[in-house]
Parts: structure tokens; sequence; C-alpha cells
């Protein structure tokens, strides 16, 4: 396809553990006469994963397998996955750092890649002569990258140090300049990984402002990692998650993130029985539907349901929820009789809880239920701090600053304009 820059093609990256290469003149032999009569390496062992958290089985593992996608032109696709899941190793082979062990790709224009803090500097260098340095590797002539030199040199903030060797920034101006010669030496594809991080949340969002111009007005093509959904969903219209080397989920952003938050299974907290006149039997949060969910978008409505076994009941009972910080602070409090809720030919009710879309904040919570009578003089049940909830930023201009504590209330909008009128103090 004329639109697409990028193609993929069953991409896989072996590594052997501790070594470069083989490690032996044996193994070395075999593999390259494997390779001669066209016969797939005998040293790459099927099953092995890069899985961290595991003891390895043999010294061989897969850090990607079987990875195949497409990127059309002027799109921003993000990458993401946990620790190890494979991120930078692809994108080190789309930037032609590394090679693939088996596979293809297919690349159309120059790429500009910005991956590790240092990467594509030389630090003896000055600034300005590592930016003529990158201008001349992206195949730019001295004239081209003079056009943009004071262009780089504003964007990145480091005027004062411009004829410094690189050697002597901080890791933040690094990244500055890095990112502004990335991003304005004109690639037809760029690719950022979660270096951006080391940054400041001002440039940070200033970043985040430039890759969307250099897609939208430009057309050209971003390959982005990040930690940060809120980012990744306000930029990427398609994702791509990756799990231990092999893509588990590409498509729309949204979807794919979800997924991503849904990987780590909904806690919920069930009772056999209770001599209590009433107590929680089982609590769990979910979506609209009822299944089972510990993620949520700040703007979608989160629902804690909550099944309660009844031995006695008694219409002044109550219930009452706590939205509780990760620090154990209340956000909020609300109670309810039970009695609206109560059916005598049962000996337990599920009732649910609706927070409303565009309430809490992104950040951590749990919560804590309790069952009481009237005005709390009798406590039935108490099941403080469980399942814990993670709400993210769905995309807004504040998902840069993700992570930061910006309160635990979303307040909703309410300014206007006021017509002139006389101070009120003189």
């Amino acid at each position: 396809m004329s639109n697409t820059v990028i193609k993929v093609e069953n991409i896989s990256k072996q590594y052997r553990l501790g070594q470069v290469g083989t490690g032996t003149i044996s193994h070395d032999l075999n593999r390259w006469w494997a390779k001669l009569r066209g016969k797939e390496d005998p040293f790459l062992k099927i099953g092995s994963v890069n899985d961290r958290t595991a003891d390895g089985t043999n010294d061989y593992v897969w850090a990607l397998k079987d990875i195949n996608f497409e990127v059309k032109k002027g799109e921003i696709l993000g990458i993401i996955g946990r620790n190890g899941a494979g991120k930078s190793t692809l994108l080190k082979i789309l930037s032609r750092t590394t090679t693939p062990t088996i596979g293809n790709i297919k690349i159309k224009g120059r790429v500009a890649s910005l991956l590790e803090v240092g990467t594509g500097f030389s630090p003896e260098l000055t600034g300005r002569e590592n930016i003529y340095l990158n201008g001349t590797i992206l195949g730019m002539s001295k004239a081209e990258v003079t056009k943009k030199f004071d262009e780089i040199v504003e964007f990145s903030g480091v005027q004062k140090y411009v004829d410094t060797p690189v050697k002597r920034y901080s890791s933040g101006m690094y990244v500055r300049l890095a990112f502004a010669v990335a991003a304005h030496l004109e690639p037809d594809i760029l690719i950022v990984d979660e270096v951006l991080a080391v940054g400041d949340a001002e440039f940070q969002k200033k970043c985040l402002g430039k890759m969307q111009d250099v897609s939208t007005n430009e057309g050209r093509t971003v390959l982005f990692v990040s930690h940060n959904m809120g980012t990744i969903l306000q930029l990427c219209q398609h994702c791509i998650l990756l799990n231990q080397g092999q893509i588990e989920e590409y498509g729309n952003t949204a979807s794919v993130v979800e997924k991503y938050y849904n990987q780590s299974k909904n806690q919920s907290v069930s009772k056999i029985k209770s001599h209590a006149d009433i107590y929680v039997k089982e609590i769990f949060t979910c979506n609209a539907a009822g299944e089972p969910q510990s993620s949520f978008s700040h703007d979608t409505a989160i629902h804690i349901r909550v099944r309660i076994g009844i031995n006695k009941f008694d219409p002044i009972q109550n219930i009452g929820f706590v939205l509780l910080t990760s620090d154990k602070r209340r956000v909020f409090t609300i109670n309810k009789f039970l009695k609206e809720f109560y059916n005598p030919d049962s000996n337990e009710m599920l009732i649910d809880y609706e927070i409303e879309a565009n309430t809490i904040a992104p950040n951590d919570y749990s919560f804590l239920v309790a069952l009481h009578g009237h005005k709390g003089l009798v406590i039935y049940d108490w099941v403080e701090d469980v399942c814990d909830i993670k709400i993210y930023d769905g995309g807004t201009d504040l998902a840069f600053a993700e992570g930061s504590n910006y309160g635990y209330i979303i307040a909703k909008d309410s300014w206007k304009s006021v017509s002139s009128a006389p101070l009120v103090t003189p």
C-alpha cells in the first residue's frame, strides 16, 4: 500500500542470556551452516519467552516473537506493555540499531529515534556540533540544518549551553536537545521511547504538542512508547499491547488501554457465612454490564456491587460506602437504608452503587464498606481497604501530568464571562 510507511512481517528477536552471539565456536558454526542451507537457527527454542519473573530453563530467550503490524503515513501509533514486554527491543529494531533474528521490516523515509538519554549524541561534542552531526546522519545538508538551527535551540531551551560539550549536560537538558533535534530535522518517521519522562512536566507537554503537530500538520509518522496511558489515549489513534514479546492486542487505543489495565484481576471479598444479622457476602467493582473490572477511565462510570447475606433484617439497617485514597484518606462517604432493597423471600440482596463518570480524578483508590444500624450505633459488618481500583486519564489536556497529585475530585466547569461591574472594594 502506497500509504503504508512501516510494514513489520513476522519479526522475532532472540538473545542468549549473558552472551553476545552464541558464545561458542561450535554454536556459531552450527548456526552458520543452518543459515547457509536455508534452515531455521537450531538455537531458537520455541517456548522460551522473556519472562523476568520466572527462572529460565535455557540460555536462549525470545525478546520478541512473531510481530506483525503496519503503520500508515501521518499516524501516531502507541506501544504499551509492562516492563520486559519487548517495547524497547521493537523500537531498536525499527530504528535499525539492532537487527531482527527472524522476519522483515519495510520502512519508507528517514527515521529519527529518541530511545535513551544520550543516544545519537557524541559526549565530547558541543550541543551545536551534535545538531549538525545528527542532521548529517539524516542526510541533510549543512544549509538545511542551519535553517532549522535557531528553531531547535529555542525549542530545547538550552541556548546558554549550546556551545558546551553535552557530556556536561544534565539528563533533562540532554533529553530537551535530543527531542528538539529529532522532531525538527524533518524525519519522515519519529520514534520516541519513554525517555521523555526524564523531562519536566512543562517540557513533556511541549513535546506532546509537537508530536501532535508533526503528525496532523506535517503528515509525519510517530511511534510512541509510554507508561502514561492518559498521554497514549490523548495522542494515539491506534495502539499495540505487548506482553512477553508478543502482541496481545492491536487496534483502537481505548480498547487496547482497557485490556492493558485489566491484565490485573479485580480484587473481591467473599465470605462463606457470618453470624451477624446482616453481613457482606461478596463485594467487587465492575462496569455497567456487571463485568468485574478494576481499572476505569475517568470518563466512565464505576460500579461497586455488594452481596449482603441476611440472617435477621431490621428496617433501620444501613449500608455505608467510603472511597479511600492510596494513603487511606476519605474522599467521600455515602449511606443508604437497605429497606428499599429488602425482599422477605430471600436471605440475601445484591445492590449496586454507581460513581458517575467525570467525578473522581485519576489516581489509585480502594473502598470501605460498613453495614450498621441507624446513626451507626450498631455495627453489623465492616470491610475496609478492599477492591483496589485504578482511575486513569482518558486523554485530557492534563494527561501529561498523570501520576501527579492534582486532587481527587473532578470539578465541573462553570466559567463564564461577566459584564463590567463596579469593583466590590474601593
